[in-house]
């Protein structure tokens, strides 16, 4: 626990370190060290993150988004929706995927509203939060409980166990968060370029025999674009183009039209009109364009093999070359990002890529250190210039979240509706109890790679491993602490230092020091950890160990005082300006009434 809030090593690392450290000790038997690694919950975590992947991929999320989300509310509705939305997604999907996705939606919002974009982002970041703990998936905490109760029972907590007591705590976070607390972020000026406007694109699009633009007249598709912002600025026929073509023309099925639309539009374009990127037609091109977040350049990507540096700048020479467009482009710095620690000589931008980075931005202060040595650190906000194709390439490799300069999911009906189908059955099948979690999920995943909803060079990239290292880890030290007697030992402490032998205040206890805990450290560490605590809280009382597994899985998932308790409020630092000490102020009141609220909810839900 101390090494977790030093905060020197990353989590994977000091679970690596304890669970060997345990190892020598004697405390673990050598045979059952990396147990661990094939405990349900770890399975269960990772095939999660693969289907939270494909509903990203697919463009599920971004119809979806486009559909529910007002375009003209105020900002309380228009909160509302995004927040709620950012809610309900995170419950069955991973809660920073449902985060990243909306985060250019929460920008855009912040700039019609006229609003600081902190104030939109904030909220966002805890709605996601919030949502997360209201079934099994949602969060990496509540399959760990799940884990810790059927070590300790003859089965775990099902898909919808935690519903009743999450749904009402993130009923009641949402409502705070959208109605008064926005009010309480402090408004401070986002970070990136001043004026900065998220450049056009030309795009070429072909009209299918399926396609709604198919019989329209040019006339008709204008009218339909300018909803987005977009206009068609060329026709493709028979291999002759077009140049300004007459209104009245008639779009007949297997012409390309030549678009000019920024990257959010052009993704409402091409679902709302039913047409498909030209390049996604041709042979072998599919895999590439679903996972190549960029514009649609006329030359096909090819495998790079990253150990040939001469190689790759070779390549990325030829795209900035053969580009006719250089951009500017705000990426935030993941927590998992590769490039954490590491400077744009570390990382050779203008050599490898051919890339600039014009600033860093840092809890909205520009850095004085020279750019090309200064380490980056996750929230960072970087501004960085070059072809976007190349951007778009090197935010995938490094894991950044583009900002400014949406990242393209190109939509797929088709691969929508399967990816989502395949979610619901996986979903399904834990929660009627026709399978258990782990194999249902990792069906789930078969079926995405098999049906190609995520690429299957892609889904060893979806998975967030430090986290699966994390709880393979922890899950045989932790096994230790209740063998060894530790875990009663420190829940007598408190019941007789603190509770003094009331069940209620036990639990309250129980709940508050997890809460703590989440602010400091990772929350899949803290629920690992305080898992054995509460279960032998539990015993030395006499009471229903479910009361207190399930207020280890509520303020686990509680971290809304810092930034580094939660990956969402790290990809927050940097675009919404914010500095260590600005979460507290919506944080405390949230906490507070997390704690009001779910004390009475287990109790009547979980009784003693």
């Amino acid at each position: 626990m101390a090494m977790f809030l030093w905060g020197g090593w990353r989590h994977d690392m000091v679970a690596a370190a304890a669970l060997l450290a345990c190892v020598l000790a004697g405390l673990v038997a050598p045979a059952d060290a990396f147990a661990g690694f094939g405990h349900p919950a770890v399975i269960t975590v990772a095939c999660v993150l693969v289907l939270s992947r494909g509903l990203q991929m697919s463009g599920a999320v971004d119809v979806l988004t486009r559909h529910v989300l007002p375009k003209n509310a105020g900002p309380i509705l228009s909160l509302t929706a995004l927040v709620g939305m950012g809610a309900i997604l995170s419950g069955f999907m991973n809660n920073v995927g449902a985060m990243a996705l909306l985060m250019p939606v929460a920008i855009q919002l912040a700039r019609r509203l006229d609003l600081p974009p902190g104030r939109v982002l904030m909220p966002l970041a805890f709605g996601t939060i919030l949502g997360g703990m209201t079934t099994m998936i949602g969060t990496p905490p509540n399959l760990i409980v799940s884990g810790f109760r059927a070590q300790s029972r003859t089965d775990g907590f099902a898909m919808f166990d935690f519903t009743p007591v999450g749904l009402a705590v993130a009923v009641a976070g949402v409502a705070l968060v959208v109605l008064v607390g926005w009010r309480l972020v402090p408004a401070r000026k986002g970070a990136g370029a001043e004026g900065f406007e998220t450049g056009a694109y030309l795009t070429e699009v072909r009209v299918t025999d399926d396609s709604k633009a198919a019989g329209m007249t040019l006339r008709d598709i204008e009218a339909a674009l300018d909803e987005a912002d977009a206009q068609v600025v060329g026709l493709v026929r028979n291999e002759v183009r077009v140049n300004a073509p007459q209104a009245g023309r008639k779009v007949l099925a297997g012409d390309i039209l030549i678009i000019e639309a920024d990257v959010e539009a052009l993704s409402h374009v091409l679902s709302s009109l039913g047409l498909t990127l030209e390049e996604a037609d041709s042979p072998g091109a599919e895999d590439e364009t679903s996972e190549a977040p960029s514009r649609e350049s006329r030359h096909d990507s090819k495998a790079v093999d990253h150990e040939a540096g001469a190689k790759k700048a070779d390549e990325t020479e030829k795209k900035a070359a053969s580009s006719d467009e250089i951009v500017l482009m705000e990426l935030v710095v993941r927590p998992e990002s590769a490039i954490v620690g590491r400077s744009a000589s570390d990382m050779l931008l203008r050599s490898r890529y051919g890339l600039n980075l014009l600033a860093v931005s840092r809890e909205g202060r520009r850095s004085k250190a020279r750019l090309r040595t200064l380490k980056v650190q996750p929230g960072d906000l970087l501004l960085m210039q070059g072809p976007p194709e190349v951007l778009a390439e090197f935010a995938a490799d490094s894991g950044c979240v583009p900002l400014a300069e949406r990242e393209l999911r190109i939509p797929n009906k088709r691969k929508a509706w399967m990816a989502g189908g395949i979610m619901a059955g996986a979903v399904g099948g834990a929660a009627f109890g026709l399978l258990p979690a782990a194999i249902s999920f990792a069906l789930g995943v078969l079926a995405s790679m098999a049906l190609r909803t995520i690429p299957p060079r892609a889904v060893y990239a979806a998975i967030d491993w430090p986290v699966v290292v994390l709880l393979g880890a922890l899950i045989p030290v932790a096994g230790a602490m209740e063998s060894t007697g530790t875990a009663d030992l420190i829940a007598r402490v408190l019941l007789d230092s603190v509770a003094q032998g009331h069940a209620v205040v036990g639990l309250a206890l129980i709940l508050v020091v997890t809460m703590f805990l989440s602010d400091l450290m990772n929350n899949a560490a803290t629920a690992a950890v305080m898992c054995p605590i509460a279960i032998g809280t539990a015993g030395a009382l006499g009471v229903n160990a479910d009361t207190f597994l399930m207020a280890v899985a509520i303020g686990a998932s509680c971290a809304f005082l810092t930034p580094i308790g939660h990956q969402n409020n790290t990809l927050i630092l940097g675009p919404g300006g914010f500095r260590f000490g600005d979460y507290w102020r919506l944080g405390l009141p949230l906490e507070m009434l997390v704690i009001a609220v779910s004390l009475p909810m287990l109790l009547w839900v979980w009784p003693l």
